[in-house]
């Protein structure tokens, strides 16, 4: 239907990689809706060309430089830009109904279904079910809310930081009010809630119809081995299934690659070089540069005050150090 709409956003070059993989999804699974993308200047004009290719919109949004409302709340909160540029998604009000999902998910299946529920429909996040996870979330454009959600943000914040634990404030009663508005787990199954409840996953798993990459460590990170067609390196615990994985490659190999490499968005040193062999190399590679020789440093080593802040600002590293096998060998310690 063309008033009706899956909006994503991408703030970077990174980003629009894991859009232009949930687009492809989408596309893919015969979806009879538009695709709307917002993206920041920050988002570089090689790649802009390969998001017009799969998406019917994609519009420039910058809360930094715009003179309106969004402008003048970044100036009170500055720690609110992402989530800012986020609730753009509001002012789409071409669409009477919309779903909301982050460039971090991929659909395995048709989801369109999701148009008939109401806003603000979203499924219940894994870490505080009270509260839905904003990576996937239906929704109808409106000015108003729009401008009452930037005066929310403005005046209170967010209690997370992000855009999630503001849209929780704004719509209260998502966990007592209309049960019709909690969306299936398996419109949003997080990467994290595999390993943390596997036994739920081995049950329902295989009913999953979008999948959610959550956490640091995001798809196009891994290393892609093109001749096993298999991500490698899948030591990391919250990777419990990484068929997920390896379709999100697959899509991105098969879809997204070529388009990346006609536009000249991926730029390699050597010449001549087949699409299989790049994606090894995609990963690690800076988009719209040559591929680096040398790894990107490590991030510095932070001090327990700061984890312990991280922790109760709901951002515990889930895919490093707080990761479940860490943490279990931790209460082993304590136990024995």
């Amino acid at each position: 239907m063309a008033d009706q709409s899956f909006v994503t956003l991408a703030t970077n070059d990174s980003y629009v990689k894991g859009a232009l993989v949930l687009g492809s999804s989408l596309r893919n699974h015969r979806t009879s809706k538009r695709l709307t993308i917002l993206i920041t200047p920050h988002v570089s004009d090689p790649m802009r060309k390969v998001l017009e290719k799969i998406f019917d919109e994609v519009k420039l949004v910058n809360v930094l430089d715009s003179g309106d409302a969004a402008h003048l709340a970044l100036l009170k909160r500055p720690e609110l830009g992402v989530t800012l540029t986020k609730l753009h998604c509001w002012e789409l009000t071409q669409y009477s109904k919309c779903v909301f999902m982050d460039a971090d998910t991929m659909v395995l299946s048709n989801v369109d279904e999701l148009f008939e529920r109401e806003e603000l429909s979203a499924a219940p996040d894994p870490g505080w079910p009270d509260c839905f996870n904003s990576g996937v979330f239906v929704y109808r454009p409106s000015i108003e809310t729009f401008n009452q959600l930037l005066q929310l943000a403005t005046e209170k914040g967010s209690f997370d930081g992000g855009d999630q634990g503001l849209l929780n404030t704004f719509f209260s009663n998502w966990a007592t009010t209309d049960i019709s508005k909690h969306l299936p787990f398996i419109y949003n199954l997080s990467s994290i809630s595999i390993y943390s409840y596997l036994p739920a996953f081995k049950v329902f798993g295989t009913d999953a119809k979008v999948v959610h990459f959550l956490g640091r460590m995001k798809p196009w990170n891994y290393s892609y081995d093109s001749k096993t067609k298999s991500v490698k390196d899948t030591q990391d615990p919250t990777m419990a299934h990484p068929e997920f994985l390896n379709m999100w490659w697959n899509t991105f190999v098969t879809n997204v690659l070529p388009l990346l490499q006609q536009h000249g968005a991926i730029k390699d040193t050597a010449t001549g070089v087949k699409a299989e062999e790049v994606t090894e190399a995609v990963s690690h590679m800076s988009i719209s540069s040559p591929a680096q020789s040398n790894p990107p440093p490590s991030p510095p080593p932070m001090s327990s005050e700061e984890r312990k802040e991280r922790w109760e600002q709901g951002q515990a590293d889930y895919m490093g150090l707080d990761s479940f096998d860490n943490i279990k060998k931790k209460l082993d310690t304590y136990l024995q």
